[in-house]
């Protein structure tokens, strides 16, 4: 049985969503349809890339992804399939894929054009349908787009590296619901420029010298949990999904605050790691504690 998934900024308010489902349910009865997320930031790809990056391999092999963002049809914003790591992503031309194509090679991309078969004002819901529904049955790329090599880059999607390899210059690519904050330095990058070094990694104003391995690592639960004073303490980790993130421990935006509000940071801000010019001993574990506020 064939699965779709769904990821766009359609939010949980208007009929867009409901009406893709629809759709897609009166081609396929059959179908399974999964909601990635539809709060996406509108028309935000950066953070569209992100979350598809991360969601898409937990589904099987063959599972067929649309993506609702910025997918309006013009001049500068064609309409792609992919068919990448043994899945089929259906959006827009528009950077969303250049994340994940940046890591694995598409086996195919075509450029969509049956848009002249497709009166469409709607093109997630009449054009994306068709082609995930066509992909579904069984039907190849081919039949309908015509084969192309690249796609269009996000920009500042890859973090910069001084020519003396002491310092990489990162962005924030995306704010989780916990306000924590993630960067586009992604942990196999972090180590392959630091090479057992000492660093110091800045965010506007605040310094961190160490990375955690996991959230709660800043916890000493040698303490009687009633003098702990542990939540809103700001550490870094590399999150599940491999990326270097900024947060606060059980932050919470509506109460103690989150390291997005408290840090000042946003969208394509700037971080920064610096390193030293001389190499230490790369057994020495530098996933630990970071100071408090």
């Amino acid at each position: 049985m064939a699965i779709i998934t769904l990821t766009s900024d359609f939010g949980p308010k208007d009929h867009f969503t409901g009406a893709t489902k629809g759709a897609i349910y009166s081609e396929l009865p059959d179908v399974n349809i999964v909601d990635i997320s539809h709060n996406v930031s509108p028309f935000n790809i950066p953070e569209a890339a992100y979350i598809i990056q991360n969601a898409y391999n937990s589904f099987p092999k063959g599972t067929i992804h649309i993506i609702g963002i910025d997918s309006e049809i013009n001049a500068e914003n064609k309409h792609i399939a992919v068919k990448l790591d043994g899945h089929y992503f259906i959006c827009a031309n528009n950077g969303i894929m250049s994340m994940i194509c940046s890591e694995i090679v598409p086996e195919k991309i075509v450029e969509i054009n049956i848009h002249d078969k497709i009166l469409s004002s709607f093109p997630v819901l009449d054009v994306f349908v068709k082609v995930a529904c066509h992909i579904a049955r069984g039907g190849t790329l081919d039949v309908i787009g015509k084969t192309i090599t690249s796609i269009k880059p996000i920009q500042n999607i890859k973090p910069f590296v001084k020519e003396d390899q002491t310092q990489i210059i990162g962005s924030v690519i995306y704010i989780d619901n916990y306000g924590n904050v993630v960067t586009n330095i992604k942990r196999n990058f972090f180590e392959s420029i630091q090479k057992g070094r000492e660093f110091e990694i800045s965010a506007r104003s605040y310094k961190f010298k160490k990375i955690h391995k996991n959230y709660s690592d800043i916890v000493n639960f040698d303490i009687p949990i009633e003098k702990r004073q542990d939540e809103g303490r700001k550490l870094v980790v590399f999150n599940s999904g491999g990326f270097l993130e900024i947060a606060l421990f059980k932050s919470n935006p509506k109460t103690n605050g989150s390291a997005s509000t408290l840090l000042g940071l946003g969208i394509m801000d700037t971080v920064t790691v610096n390193f030293t010019s001389t190499p230490i001993d790369t057994t020495k574990t530098h996933i630990a504690l970071d100071e408090r506020f």
